[in-house]
């Protein structure tokens, strides 16, 4: 089993602060693996409610969990959205004799519950599949081929691999969105999902896919929705600046699990990758994901005007901003573009990501670093901020 250090650190972090916390992320990442690391499933503490006994222990909610002391656990909790006003009153307890760890997949359900039920006394901690922190940057190429989901990054081959990710896809959509309660047709979701795997690193237009599913624009916005909602695809949304200068104000969409991107437009080992027309693409939106994972910023963007200047990320933190550009190049150098970020933004630094191995200095405050340095630094966000 691969050590998760980082993501349990700051599970034990928010516990220490909070009367409850939401480990929450997209099916079969880790989720109950991680809880496990803090309490046995053999514990009367610990209740998954896809397991009948676990759910028959809590036919009577309050009488099976108010006796309970020290941190307890429930896994699959938005099965069982009755629990959280039970919830809330164990939480206001004076002194508190236990806190509580709930697990769910990314569900709209899930979220809308517990804010309305346990506002003020919840902290959420949202994961994903493993990181390159996790798995070590001498898994690079593999991590960023097959994606970070455990049971596709730990198959035996490629093409074991890209087998697992193919059923995912497929129970996820026939199995796990109608649990979430959503009624929508398995294939016109699976043939949108395969669309945006083409729109992967670009400006998000609503037009072309609609025309394409023969579906009106709101619908393809609420498809769009529910895949962000459930942790599979990320909008990442414009930064607008007070300048004279037209700026694009659609979000960039970006796949979170390179692995499930690969699988959809048919890439099955490392040949197909590097030879594939969106293999620049991938790689910007694997490292964005990494970036985000690690340094943890307050808010991220990206910017760009309709003349052509851009910037991959700006990431705030503590009211300083950071600019990020991400390049598959054995070299980067000083463009237009980033001078332009630099001025235009009022960037306090500028750093540029590549998959080389060596850090230099372009100029004053712009800095080329590897990817291997950033995911070898123990605080990313001290490296950055």
């Amino acid at each position: 089993m691969i050590q998760r250090t980082h993501t349990t650190a700051n599970i034990r972090t928010a516990l220490e602060r909070s009367r409850a916390v939401a480990l929450i992320g997209p099916r079969q990442c880790g989720k109950t693996t991680i809880a496990r690391q803090f309490i046995s499933p053999d514990s009367p503490n610990y209740f998954d409610l896809e397991d009948p006994l676990s759910l028959a222990r809590l036919d009577e909610a309050m009488t099976a969990l108010r006796g309970l002391t020290g941190l307890v656990v429930i896994d699959e909790v938005q099965r069982r959205p009755d629990l959280f006003p039970i919830l809330r009153v164990l939480m206001d307890r004076e002194p508190l004799p236990a806190r509580f760890l709930i697990l769910g997949s990314a569900s709209p359900a899930l979220l809308r519950q517990s804010s309305e039920s346990l506002a003020g006394r919840l902290e959420t901690v949202s994961i994903g599949g493993l990181s390159l922190r996790d798995v070590g940057e001498k898994s690079n190429s593999m991590h960023w081929l097959r994606g970070g989901f455990p049971l596709s990054f730990l198959a035996t081959g490629d093409t074991e691999s890209f087998a697992w990710r193919k059923n995912f896809i497929r129970t996820f959509l026939e199995r796990d969105i109608p649990q979430l309660g959503l009624v929508t047709p398995a294939q016109t979701l699976f043939r949108f999902w395969t669309m945006l795997a083409h729109y992967h690193g670009q400006v998000w237009n609503a037009a072309e896919p609609a025309r394409s599913l023969g579906l009106n624009e709101s619908t393809i916005r609420r498809y769009l929705d529910l895949l962000e909602g459930v942790f599979m695809v990320r909008q990442l949304q414009p930064w607008h600046e007070n300048l004279k200068k037209r700026q694009i104000k659609s979000p960039k969409i970006y796949f979170r699990d390179s692995g499930l991107l690969h699988q959809l437009i048919g890439i099955r080992g490392q040949k197909d990758l590097l030879t594939h027309p969106k293999c620049g693409a991938s790689w910007e939106g694997y490292v964005i994901e990494e970036l985000l994972t690690a340094s943890r910023p307050d808010e991220a963007y990206f910017w760009g005007t309709h003349a052509g200047a851009e910037i991959d990320l700006l990431l705030f933190k503590d009211g300083r901003r950071i600019g990020v550009e991400i390049k598959r190049a054995d070299a980067p150098r000083l463009t237009p573009s980033m001078r332009i970020a630099m001025t235009d933004l009022r960037l306090e630094r500028l750093f540029v990501v590549y998959p080389g191995e060596r850090r230099y200095t372009l100029t004053e405050k712009v800095d080329v670093l590897p990817l291997s340095v950033v995911m070898a630094e123990e605080k990313t966000a001290d490296l950055f901020f």
